[in-house]
């Protein structure tokens, strides 16, 4: 099936994206494709992007709640949760207070900027 469009790539605001996508480039191990003042982009190997957009007066989202939604989320598959979690903490990730699905596997975590993201036990 053919669509209208084709994936560019995820954005994310942010207040300082520099910062930001070199949090993400560790926790995914994915490289800078551009880079200005206001815009980072990373690239996978498969041609996935991330971009963060730099955003004045920036407010996180806050989540489980409906006055800064959470917009958006990634789950991102891990092999070994436990160590996973020690790599993302030592990244700058905060561990959620709120944990919907402890114990089966999803753990939530707030990256620097305050978004939201998951890891999630398995193979994918």
């Amino acid at each position: 099936m053919s669509g209208v469009a084709r994936m560019h790539s995820v954005v994310l605001d942010c207040p300082e994206p520099k910062a930001l996508a070199d949090f993400y480039a560790g926790l995914l191990g994915w490289k800078v494709a551009y880079e200005e003042e206001d815009w980072v982009t990373l690239a996978g190997d498969d041609q996935a992007r991330l971009a963060f957009q730099r955003v004045p007066e920036y407010a996180p989202p806050v989540w489980p709640s409906a006055e800064h939604p959470q917009q958006f989320h990634l789950d991102l598959t891990v092999d070994d949760m436990a160590e996973a979690e020690k790599q993302v903490l030592a990244l700058g990730a905060v561990r959620h207070e709120h944990q919907p699905d402890e114990g089966r596997g999803w753990t939530v975590f707030l990256d620097p900027a305050g978004h939201p993201f998951c890891l999630v036990a398995g193979s994918d």
